[in-house]
């Protein structure tokens, strides 16, 4: 009996092995090779849409009209995020970005979310130093 050498499967007629499947998380394809970036979650900020680990991001959730800062990630509900830098939440508000991320319609205040922000210690950067956002 001959061992010929093992050719990937291909799970579906019109779809070759390797490439990314319909319906499997974290853009893993048929071969078993993932794309995700280590154990931690990747989300985007809403203010600068550059991708980030959550950890490095502050949630902000809406509760009867108002954004609120969810420093421990338990409020209930949809979920938007944001770095906590000023210049981050001045570009959200301006591209409207909160209702759209969170789903909901028209303005919301966000007076909690900007004390919460400017509350935070950032240490010093040198201004040719370039910035997250």
């Amino acid at each position: 009996m001959e061992r010929r050498a093992e050719e990937p499967v291909s799970l579906s007629a019109s779809q070759p092995a390797g490439t990314a499947l319909a319906g499997t998380s974290g853009g893993r394809t048929a071969t078993g090779e993932g794309t995700a970036v280590g154990k931690s979650a990747v989300r985007t900020c809403v203010g600068c849409r550059s991708r980030a680990a959550r950890s490095d991001l502050l949630r902000i959730v809406v509760v009867d009209g108002e954004l609120l800062p969810d420093v421990r990630r338990r409020l209930p509900g949809r979920g938007a995020h944001l770095h906590p830098d000023l210049a981050c939440l001045d570009l959200a508000e301006r591209r409207r970005a909160f209702p759209r991320a969170l789903r909901v319609p028209g303005p919301l205040g966000c007076e909690r979310v900007r004390a919460y922000v400017q509350e935070i210690p950032r240490p010093e950067r040198d201004e040719d130093e370039p910035g997250r956002c």
